[in-house]
């Protein structure tokens, strides 16, 4: 894929005026607190994996409306009684959280994990999810961006970002752990920004090529996939634009980065199409972090990877200096 967004230089100082509902922050404390109303924790089963230097518990934790989120929890073996800093990580589009063996990068690094499932998704790849989303939706497109998107409060972003940040105070609420950072690339990435700047708990954010950050500006520069589906939406129902993309405003990355101070890395691959740079760019400019605790990797001949295992070794040991086991 050719460069298609802006120039570096221009992203760089790119602040982008998103549109912003003037009760954002009332929809989502309301929305917070009604979830807040159920303990966090509902189930944590210790697992057998065959694996010596791992231990790994099943978690269910209360998400919207008290829904059960599943989830997978790993650390270090010999640690309990010692508190250790968590990284809750969230997962791509479509995939579910797997099998417990499958993510063994921050436990091996020495951190509590939880990783958590993805309500409804699971079955587009990887080996599958075990949470359902019990709420239906009027009709969408096939995907999960436009259920219930007539609607901020019918909308499946506002349940499965209300997850995002739960699964913090799910993490918290576990013996022996003293922090928590998020993690995630692509939806992964977009519902980490999203848990940073609902849950004042996080305490370092990490976002590669993030999804749902400037999603009016994406629909309209991108063909691919799952924006894509917005834009299916539309052609179809032609008259309702301006009301989607009004919902679409509550759930947008750049929002909720402006709403936090954690310690921040990002990253972003210049021809990646699926989350343009530009989004990136303007939620990571947005972000409430002082500059001294703000960093972005760019990965200028790269598209959705980015920067793959290179990026990863970056990761490690800038949580390493900002969340140290």
């Amino acid at each position: 894929m050719a460069l298609f967004d802006l120039p570096l230089a221009e992203l760089e100082k790119y602040r982008p005026s998103v549109r912003e509902p003037a009760d954002f922050d009332y929809f989502w404390t309301s929305t917070l607190d009604d979830a807040a109303r159920n303990e966090p924790l509902i189930a944590v089963d210790p697992i057998t994996t065959g694996l010596s230097l791992i231990h790994t518990w099943d978690i269910a934790f209360a998400g919207f409306a008290g829904h059960p989120i599943r989830a997978w929890y790993s650390r270090p073996a010999g640690t309990q009684g010692h508190p250790l800093p968590a990284v809750v990580e969230y997962l791509g589009y479509g995939r579910g959280r797997g099998l417990p063996v499958e993510r063994l990068l921050w436990p091996s690094a020495g951190y509590a994990h939880l990783l958590v499932d993805t309500r409804g998704q699971g079955g587009q790849y990887g080996n599958g999810g075990d949470t359902p989303d019990p709420i239906g939706s009027a009709p969408a497109t096939p995907g999960f961006l436009t259920r219930g998107i007539a609607d901020p409060g019918t909308a499946y972003l506002r349940r499965l970002l209300t997850d995002a940040s739960r699964a913090v105070d799910a993490v918290l609420a576990l013996p022996d752990v003293a922090s928590a950072a998020v993690v995630g690339n692509s939806q992964g990435g977009g519902l980490a920004i999203a848990a940073a700047g609902l849950n004042n708990r996080v305490a370092a954010l990490l976002a590669s090529a993030p999804l749902l950050c400037q999603v009016e500006r994406a629909i309209g520069i991108t063909d691919a996939e799952p924006y894509n589906e917005i834009v299916r939406y539309l052609s179809v129902h032609r008259k309702s634009a301006e009301r989607v993309l009004n919902s679409l405003s509550y759930f947008d990355g750049v929002h909720f980065a402006s709403r936090t101070t954690a310690p921040a890395l990002f990253a972003t691959g210049l021809r990646d199409t699926i989350c343009p740079p530009s989004g990136v760019f303007a939620a990571f400019n947005a972000l409430g972090t002082p500059l001294h605790r703000k960093e972005i990797a760019v990965y200028p001949y790269n598209h959705h990877e980015g920067g793959d295992a290179h990026h990863t070794i970056r990761q490690l040991a800038w949580l390493g200096e900002h969340l140290p086991v």
